[in-house]
């Protein structure tokens, strides 16, 4: 540890005098555009400087085109300048050779939205993803290749090229050069750490990178690659070689990946020294950070995705990503800002159907938490502070610049500009004191020790600054101030308003040069203005009411972080190609608007707003480039009046619509058997029969022939599988390896008779189970074992250890009195498997039960002649599986945006005619064929199913479907099943038309 922090400090001062050699390069790559350009301080968009500010949101995991727009929208509405996607290999071609690119994974919408929106695209197709995707996003066929996953291996190879062929031309479409949002490709992900290897990618991983870019290249990808390196090892970084990158980019999850104790941080996550080893690997790239984390997962037997938002809150934004700033990254992606769902088993092993990742927007495309406006806040500041993209990192030191020892503070120095921004934290990451500290800091009128006047600035907690000296505000210098920009912008007939703000109860202070008009409160308490040679000072303690001062025709906004948090900077519209894209030659209009404002148009005096409200609200323009004298709200004109500041209010009256929300447990609930195979009689005929006596897979056989269920083209929802054996009259017990993934459960019967199930354990993928018959077996008589097994999903990968190949299904087995080979197995998973039937809903909605494969959970079943029977109230009652369908009206008026949510009511533990509901059972949730739910009653957490309009139908009938899954022997009830609203939001925007909902269809073949 000691020779490499030696070696840190040698390579440092190289990278210095390497830095000095490219501070004028600026590079487009080996591409034939100029449109993306960069160096070693930022990316440049057509020529103009831009801080990167990204967030992740993937259009998979929200199957409606037509929301793509309201995320946008509200991503761009928080102050960011783009996204970061995945697309995922194993729902595109989950056929091999059949790249589906159209319905719900159809990305012309998606690219459309973003530029409607105006938000740049960083584009990341693979072939690996990760992204807590089942197999990582490789397909299941892929995964019986012999050679190794994400290697040279030809065989391997050769099965990308389909896909990249495919989503490369479909992605260069959309590239900036023609016209679309995308400015960044990355190729592969988090491709850093392989058996062996510890100091450099070898040949071949080099020689792999080179291949995947090649591929892209040649389908006509010309923006820059940008590369994500989750081990910060300097992979691949421009200058290493073979398989190198235009833009390196790191890979951090300081928080960890566990929310069980929110409130505990992990100090040992967090990074110190990113700025010097950045130049130590990339100087003449700017310091970027693909991605960073903005919640985390929770899986089988955790805690709810809340906990996640709370372990990831404002707090942890203002602490981990001021030290990113502090770093100086000018590229920013936060993973998750739009989570969404992991429907249709997309997901991997260790995570359930929700995706929230307690990210900023909720799964159910809320704005709520408060981590959204902390986002907001910063975002707006880095638009708003060009000097911060050339200004240059300097040296993190505690107890520096008259701060106390517990305090770090790290200078970011302006290069070509006279600004300086200060980042104030806690020496400790973790520390919860309140903590006063004083501040010298440079300003051209010399060094100042602030706040001059009286008291001290506070650190309350686990909180962070970003303080300012000789900040620009359009043409005035702003000399320091102690309290935190949110934004600058132009007023009405030009006046520009300054925005800072502060935590209740804190002290501050901003300073203006004497040549200024002397400073006037024009509204709110008191504060102190003093002119203290050679400069002007005001001096406040914040409180819930906003100040407002005014300096000649610059106007200062003093407001409590929490006002800040209703604030919106709305950019205008420019001409082509600008459009609505952001750029610092833009006028903007500042509004206070409660929820959410969406976006502005400005058509003589006449403003135009869209946006949402969940309570009446009244609206100020506080500042807009032109004079203001009439507003419209979502397209409803409203009675303006004009405040003694100059700017306009309007009230928007909120009343919440009344909506029939049906009772689902009123609803008329048909009912089958989905487990028949335990019957006798049913004809397994076209089951497949398990007679491939080699397998490609790591895991050598354990059995005459193999039992994997990837090798016979299965690889999602569910298994069930078929031994049949003749009694020879020593049997008495048998016992079965099994894989399902963590969380996984299966139950076994011979015969009729059920021997029992594996009820699932949150953190155990396979397991051996016995099980013992409670009477001899008739000798000569046929028997069979019916096994039905959960799949949760395949594992991740780990570069070189083709861990993602493990098999799921049948691993081992044996049976008393008899050899492995006296037992003949038959299996079958999805109708269809590979070639799967529904190429709408995509290759893994499906799983093995009897109604899946019938497709009785697509909407208009024929259930004429089906039992009546309520999952609620009547269940099964005994081990098996049943599945109830039943439909319901939806009339959500116009204009308003509903978050509806499917909730098993779990905690409850209540009883229904004596029955006890704290039982073992599964369910699958179908929502118009689409499965938006795996609910498991014994392990949790997730309860709460959030399904989309557009998935529902919210002007119409929907059709809904439930496997109930009972593992005990006296069978399972639901534990209450409700159709919940989560918000009534007046909405500006946009109701998506219905995603592909076809209708059920006798298939040909089923069985």
């Amino acid at each position: 540890m000691r020779i490499f922090g030696y070696i840190l400090l040698i390579g440092i001062g190289l990278a210095s005098a390497l830095d000095s050699i490219y501070t004028e390069s600026i590079h487009s790559g080996n591409t034939p555009q100029d449109l993306v350009q960069w160096d070693q301080h930022s990316l440049i968009i057509r020529g103009e400087r831009i801080m990167l500010f990204s967030g992740e949101f993937h259009p998979f995991r929200l199957p409606v085109p037509g929301l793509w727009l309201d995320i946008f929208q509200k991503i761009k509405a928080a102050g960011f300048t783009g996204v970061s996607f995945y697309t995922d290999w194993g729902l595109l071609e989950g056929n091999p050779g059949q790249v589906i690119t159209d319905g719900v994974w159809s990305l012309e919408e998606f690219f459309a939205a973003a530029k409607e929106a105006g938000v740049y695209l960083i584009a990341r197709p693979g072939p690996y993803i990760n992204a807590e995707t089942s197999a990582g996003g490789i397909p299941g066929w892929v995964l019986r290749t012999k050679g190794r996953i994400r290697s040279m291996s030809e065989d391997y190879l050769n099965k990308t090229k389909d896909y990249i062929s495919t989503l490369g031309k479909i992605i260069a479409n959309a590239q900036i050069t023609e016209g679309g949002p995308v400015i960044l490709v990355q190729p592969e992900n988090e491709y850093t750490t392989w058996p062996g290897v510890t100091d450099f990618p070898s040949d071949m991983n080099r020689e792999y990178m080179a291949y995947i870019e090649r591929q892209f290249r040649a389908a006509g990808i010309v923006v820059p690659f940008m590369d994500n390196d989750n081990e910060i090892r300097g992979y691949f970084a421009p200058g290493t070689g073979l398989g190198e990158v235009d833009v390196y980019g790191i890979d951090s999850y300081p928080m960890r990946y566990n929310c069980s104790d929110p409130y505990a941080w992990p100090t040992y996550r967090f990074s110190y020294n990113w700025q010097e080893t950045h130049q130590m690997q990339s100087p003449r790239t700017p310091f970027a950070i693909a991605e960073f984390q903005g919640g985390s997962g929770e899986g089988w037997g955790g805690v709810n995705q809340e906990e996640c938002a709370i372990l990831v809150n404002e707090e942890a934004e203002r602490v981990v990503y001021k030290n990113n700033y502090a770093f100086h990254a000018a590229i920013f992606n936060i993973y998750m800002t739009y989570g969404g769902t992991n429907w249709g088993n997309l997901g991997y092993h260790g995570g359930d159907t929700s995706y929230d990742y307690g990210a900023a927007i909720t799964e159910d495309r809320q704005v709520w938490r408060e981590k959204y406006s902390e986002l907001k806040l910063q975002a707006n500041f880095f638009k708003a502070s060009p000097a911060y993209l050339t200004a240059k990192s300097g040296p993190s030191i505690n107890g520096s610049y008259s701060a106390p020892d517990s305090i770090s503070v790290t200078p970011v120095k302006g290069t070509d500009t006279d600004t300086n921004f200060y980042v104030v934290r806690h020496g400790n990451f973790t520390s919860l004191k309140d903590t006063p500290y004083k501040l010298t800091v440079s300003t051209t009128l010399g060094n100042v020790t602030i706040p001059q006047i009286r008291g001290s600035l506070k650190l309350n907690g686990r909180d962070s600054k970003i303080h300012v000296t000789d900040y620009d505000i359009g043409g005035v210098t702003l000399l320091y101030s102690s309290a935190e920009i949110f934004t600058s912008v132009k007023g009405p007939a030009s006046p520009r308003v300054l925005v800072l703000y502060g935590g209740e109860g804190e002290t501050h202070e901003v300073s203006f040069p004497l040549g200024l008009y002397k400073p006037v409160l024009i509204e709110g308490p008191e504060l102190i203005i003093k002119k203290h040679e050679p400069m002007w000072i005001l001096h406040w303690d914040v409180t819930t009411a906003r100040r407002i001062v005014r300096i000649g025709d610059l106007q200062i906004h003093l407001v409590w972080r929490n006002e800040a948090y209703n604030l919106w900077v709305l950019e205008l519209p420019a001409d082509s190609p600008i459009g609505n894209f952001t750029s610092m030659a833009k006028n903007h209009v500042l509004v206070k608007g409660g929820y959410l404002m969406r976006s502005a148009t400005i058509m003589g005096t006449k403003l135009d707003l869209i946006g949402d409200i969940n309570a009446t609200t009244t609206i100020e323009v506080i500042s807009a480039p032109t004079t203001i004298e009439s507003v419209s709200f979502n397209g409803l004109t409203l009675p303006v009046s004009k405040t003694n500041i100059g700017s306009s209010t309007f009230t928007v009256e909120y009343t919440a619509p009344s909506i029939n929300i049906p009772s689902i447990s009123r609803l008329k609930w048909k009912y089958i058997d989905s487990l028949p195979e335990i019957h006798p009689g049913f004809n397994v005929t076209l089951f497949k029969t398990l007679t491939h006596i080699e397998s490609n897979n790591l895991r050598n056989l354990s059995t005459p022939t193999s039992l994997y269920a990837m090798d016979y083209g299965y690889h999602t929802g569910s298994f069930i599988y078929r031994g049949h054996f003749i009694a020879n009259g020593q049997e008495n017990s048998a016992w079965f390896n099994i894989s399902g993934g963590d969380g996984y459960a299966h139950s076994i019967w011979l015969n009729q008779t059920f021997l029992g199930s594996w009820v699932g354990e949150a953190n155990i993928q396979n397991n051996a189970y016995n099980v013992a018959f409670a009477k001899e077996l008739g000798e000569g008589t046929p028997y069979v074992f019916t096994v039905l097994i959960d799949h949760m999903g395949y594992d991740e990968e780990a570069p070189g250890t083709d861990s993602i190949k493990f098999p799921r299904g049948i691993l081992n087995f044996n049976m008393s009195g008899h050899s492995q080979h006296n037992i003949k197995w038959k299996m079958t998973g999805n109708f269809g498997g590979e070639q799967y039937a529904d190429l709408t809903r995509g290759p893994l909605n499906e799983g093995s039960m009897y109604a899946e494969r019938q497709g009785y959970h697509l909407p208009s079943p024929p259930d004429e002649g089906w039992d009546s029977a309520n999952p609620i109230y009547d269940g099964i009652e005994r081990a098996g599986v049943g599945f109830f369908t039943a439909s319901f009206d939806l009339h959500i008026p116009t204009g308003w945006d509903v978050p509806l949510s499917f909730v098993f009511n779990a905690s409850n533990h209540r009883s229904i005619d004596g029955y006890s509901t704290n039982s073992n059972y599964r369910c699958q949730l179908f929502v118009n064929g689409y499965q938006f739910g795996k609910y498991v009653n014994n392990l949790g957490p997730q309860t709460s199913f959030p399904v989309p309009e557009g998935i529902l139908n919210y002007s119409g009938k929907n059709y809904l479907a439930l496997t109930l899954w009972a593992l005990d022997s006296n069978g399972a009830r639901v534990n209450g099943f409700d159709l919940v609203p989560n918000n009534f939001i007046f909405s500006g925007y946009q109701r998506p038309k219905l995603s592909p909902i076809p209708e059920w269809q006798q298939r040909r073949g089923a069985y």
